[in-house]
């Protein structure tokens, strides 16, 4: 299994998975050494699974009522997904004051160019996106680059969360 040898190959190594949609899956991902697990939304019955889990579980929410549930069940950390198709560092800014527990990890649609916005948020940890590691790199096993777009990525935190 691809989760357990990116394990293997150190003990500092945090390894997740994503995207869970089924609560199956949880439980393979964590017997294959998954420390946390990613979802890009959640049913009531993954939700559940997710919070029963010993692994971190990040679901997906797109609004504001899934957030709510989603901390009604005692997930504080959460992927805002699509993140720029729902409203993006200007939706989460604007739910900071009402939902001040509440951190999330917006994907879909980040880039370098609107990373830092997100950033900038007190309750933004972190971000992802697909740019880390472009699709001609991949197939042409340019690992180099994508290594190089991880390391500009990390640099990227100024603010929020992870302080600069």
């Amino acid at each position: 299994m691809a989760i357990e040898a990116i394990a293997r190959i150190g003990p500092d190594a945090a390894v997740g998975v994503g995207a869970i949609v089924g609560e199956r899956q949880i439980e393979a991902a964590i017997e294959g050494g998954a420390r946390f697990l990613v979802s890009p939304g959640a049913s009531p019955r993954l939700a559940e699974a997710g919070a029963n889990t010993a692994a971190p579980f990040i679901p997906g929410v797109a609004a504001v009522s899934e957030a709510l549930a989603m901390r009604a069940l005692g997930i504080r950390t959460l992927k805002l997904f699509p993140a720029e198709a729902v409203g993006g560092a200007r939706l989460l800014a604007a739910i900071a004051a009402p939902l001040p527990d509440l951190v999330f990890c917006p994907t879909g649609g980040v880039n370098p160019a609107n990373a830092k916005a997100y950033l900038a948020l007190f309750n933004v940890a972190c971000v992802g996106g697909s740019w880390m590691r472009p699709k001609e790199a991949m197939l042409s096993g340019d690992f180099g680059l994508v290594e190089r777009l991880a390391r500009e990525a990390a640099a990227m935190r100024s603010g929020g969360l992870l302080g600069s």
